[in-house]
């Protein structure tokens, strides 16, 4: 009679059998594999013998191929897996090799003989050394059945998830038979349970002694003594055996942890030293799905998740650096954090929810259908944009303007390096937002503006397009004793499959005590265009000049093919004289870090690491867009701009259409207005002047004139165009100072 009975590790059901009653599925899928003893002469003929007979689950070994998700590039990988005293490793070539002699081996699938006589076949030809990829401890590992797909199944471990397929749904079976019979050698515990290690029946007895005593003839005074002394004796060592067994106890559960977090290292070679788990992180572990006591199964999508997540063999090693690395900068001197100034309103979380529901465009048939026309008059769908124009965009890179406040606050102290060392984070900063946006914001209408104030972040930031041909973007920000300004424009190659955008242009940072830092943006490129994952790099490098002592200059590392570390930056601050005072490293989207002195990218090297800046999370209600926290709040209409000027990109109609999801109306205002703004060349070709900024002689870049908060506060918009307006072709022949 059969038991059916729920896994209290792996969440699947398993079935119980009475002894000597095995499933038929695992029975086929391993007779067909056959053990070591069924198939001696092919062993034998890889030069390894077994010595022993099958002796059951608890203590024979398995091995097979099974194919493994790398990632989208690859896909399935075949890959040759050991399952050995509850250690499951597998590598890239199944060598003979693995299975040393005098173990009880088993083969599961046909596949599995074959396989080895193949790559024993090419390794004779070739010598070259393969290392092994991975492994897996079923001690704190636990695995389950796809209920897609009858040959699949998951093995979850702390860090990673192994995505596995079989050849047939009976190999399935006989791989998680083995793996729970591998899995049964460990007890299952929770890892916070007490262990019954500390003895609890210790007893002494002294009755031999005393009677031993009493027939030697001593006194009943002296067996007393005797005893009280063995007795105290005896109290003293209980009390140390105690103690030991509690350090026993806490050096278990400490090496459970490091085991938890420490997981690949021995197949990447990481110090071991560079792996520390926190308290919050073992509780994340252990209450997570990857927990030994899950009892909660996914869904499909959440495995569809997992499954675009795994990468290829996952050789590359990574840390928490959140918690590893020291933090110079308490909390509380985090100025983005605290606000100066109480809103009366709360910014918004989400952007609004889709008034309609929106249809896919093919960019392929986009191609076909406009084939032999003037692209310069081709409009693009609003499928292709996010709800955010580019003047909006150039305010997102001060999302992190705390670090500014704090280089402000540095250099008042006298210390130039930590000024410094804060300004080169903010400029790495404004590339965070980039990750995952695959849409293009709005081209501003030649006269566009957009203003953003801030007071929790104790900013006011103020932007306006100056030039249509060619397309310019000045703006200007003033914080807690800095000032921020610049103008932008794009050149753009197109190379088939990817694009690549050159920023031009310069961005200065002027502190109110005349300390001034200059630099440009790094060369970004799109790539996968036509065909696969759209993703971005930024690349190139970043010099960032001052007028004092100390420059810095940071290297944005180009992405390859084979990449498995990417969004690298370096960089290090330097002297006149070239001396390096500080090294910095990091990734764009995610953290910058810095050590005193020199030093190189290497792990090992970086002993003193110092957290300058984090990415912040992403928001809970993530759209196609991919907005941060911050974008979504840019486009908003809070009670504060009920009286913005007509040229605000807030009051942008198409825009406003796609926020909301009115996808039909975005599309024919922006139509409209793209009509209008071919038209803009001619009033450039007029004489037509920017309103708020001005092009300095010095060095032909635009400079704000002021003025513009002053007639916010007056709210006197009566010089302003409408911009967004019906277009009239009398204005651009008959009006050539427009905005002057």
């Amino acid at each position: 009679m059969r038991v059916k009975e729920m896994h209290p590790l792996c969440c699947i059901t398993l079935e119980s059998s009475p002894i000597g009653d095995t499933s038929p599925e695992v029975t086929t899928a391993l007779s067909r594999a056959c053990s070591v003893a069924d198939l001696r002469s092919d062993v034998n003929a890889f030069g390894f013998t077994s010595s022993g007979s099958d002796s059951g689950a608890g203590s024979s070994g398995y091995a097979g191929v099974l194919c493994k998700w790398t990632n989208y590039g690859k896909g399935w990988r075949s890959r040759w897996f050991v399952l050995r005293n509850g250690v499951l490793s597998y590598s890239k070539i199944h060598r003979p090799e693995n299975l040393t002699a005098g173990d009880d081996v088993r083969f599961i699938g046909d596949v599995s003989v074959g396989r080895l006589k193949r790559l024993n076949s090419c390794g004779s030809r070739s010598n070259k050394h393969q290392k092994g990829v991975g492994i897996v401890h079923l001690k704190i590992s636990s695995f389950r059945e796809s209920r897609s797909d009858s040959r699949r199944f998951y093995i979850f471990t702390a860090t990673k998830t192994l995505h596995l397929r079989c050849s047939l749904k009976e190999e399935r079976a006989a791989w998680i038979d083995a793996l729970a019979s591998a899995r049964n050698l460990f007890p299952l515990r929770r890892l916070n349970d007490k262990l019954p290690i500390i003895p609890t029946d210790i007893s002494l007895s002294t009755e031999k002694l005393k009677q031993r005593l009493l027939e030697e003839g001593t006194s009943e005074a002296l067996i007393k003594d005797c005893e009280q002394i063995m007795l105290s004796e005896f109290s003293e060592i209980q009390g140390q055996v105690r103690l030991l067994c509690e350090e026993r106890s806490n050096l278990l559960d400490t090496l459970r942890q490091l085991e938890a977090a420490n997981i690949e290292t021995e197949v990447s070679g990481a110090p071991t030293s560079r792996y520390q788990l926190t308290q919050h992180e073992f509780s994340d572990i252990q209450h997570s799905k990857y927990s030994e006591w899950s009892t909660t199964e996914s869904s499909d999508d959440v495995e569809k998740q997992d499954l675009e997540e795994a990468s290829e063999d996952e050789e590359t090693y990574f840390f928490d650096t959140k918690d590893h690395f020291p933090c110079v900068i308490n909390q509380s001197d985090v100025t983005d954090e605290t606000n100066t100034k109480s809103l009366q309103f709360e910014r918004r979380k989400k952007l609004p929810d889709p008034v309609e529901k929106e249809k896919g465009v093919s960019l392929w048939s986009m191609i076909k259908d406009n084939v032999g026309k003037d692209l310069t008059r081709v409009c693009l769908p609003v499928y292709f944009n996010e709800p955010i124009s580019s003047l909006q965009k150039c305010f997102e890179d001060l999302e992190y303007s705390y670090l500014l406040d704090r280089a402000y606050q540095h250099g008042k102290e006298g210390n130039s390096l930590q000024r410094l060392l804060n300004v080169a984070a903010f400029a790495v900063s404004g590339y965070a937002s980039s990750e995952g946006r695959h849409c293009k914001p709005f081209n501003p209408l030649l006269g566009e503006t957009y203003e953003a104030d801030y007071p929790e972040k104790g900013v006011r930031f103020f932007s306006e397009k100056v030039s249509h041909h060619p397309t310019l973007i000045a703006c200007h920000c003033e914080g807690r004793g800095w000032k921020f300004y610049g103008d932008s424009n794009i050149r753009t190659k197109f190379w088939g499959r990817s694009i690549q955008l050159d920023p031009v242009g310069l961005l200065t940072l002027e502190f109110d005590d005349g300390e001034v830092f200059q630099w440009s943006k790094v060369t970004t490129s799109i790539y996968n265009l036509i065909l696969g994952k759209v993703y971005c790099d930024h690349h190139g490098l970043m010099h960032i000049r001052g007028n004092r002592e100390l420059s810095c200059k940071l290297r944005f590392k180009e992405q390859s093919i084979l990449e498995r570390n990417p969004r690298q930056v370096h960089g290090y601050v330097e002297d006149t004289n070239g001396k390096k005072h500080a090294t910095l490293f990091g990734k764009w989207d995610d953290s910058m870090y810095y050590i005193n002195g020199e030093g190189t990218s290497k792990t090992k090297d970086m002993v003193d690491e110092n957290l300058l800046w984090k990415r912040t999370l992403p928001p809970a209600n993530l759209t196609r867009y991919n907005l941060t926290s911050f974008a979504i709040t840019l486009n908003e209409l809070t009670p504060g701009l009920k009286k913005l000027p007509s040229t605000d990109s807030r009051l942008r109609p198409d825009q406003r259409h796609l926020e909301n999801g009115e996808y039909d109306m975005a599309n024919a205002e922006k139509l409209r207005l793209e009509t209008r703004q071919r038209m803009s060349r001619k009033l450039q070709e007029n004489g037509w002047k920017p309103r708020w900024f001005e092009k300095d002689g010095e060095n032909g870049t635009y400079k704000y004139v002021g003025g513009y908060w002053e007639k916010r506060d007056a709210q006197d918009w009566e010089d302003c165009p409408n911009i967004f307006g019906e277009f009239r072709e009398d204005i651009v022949n008959n009006n050539s100072t427009v905005g002057t």
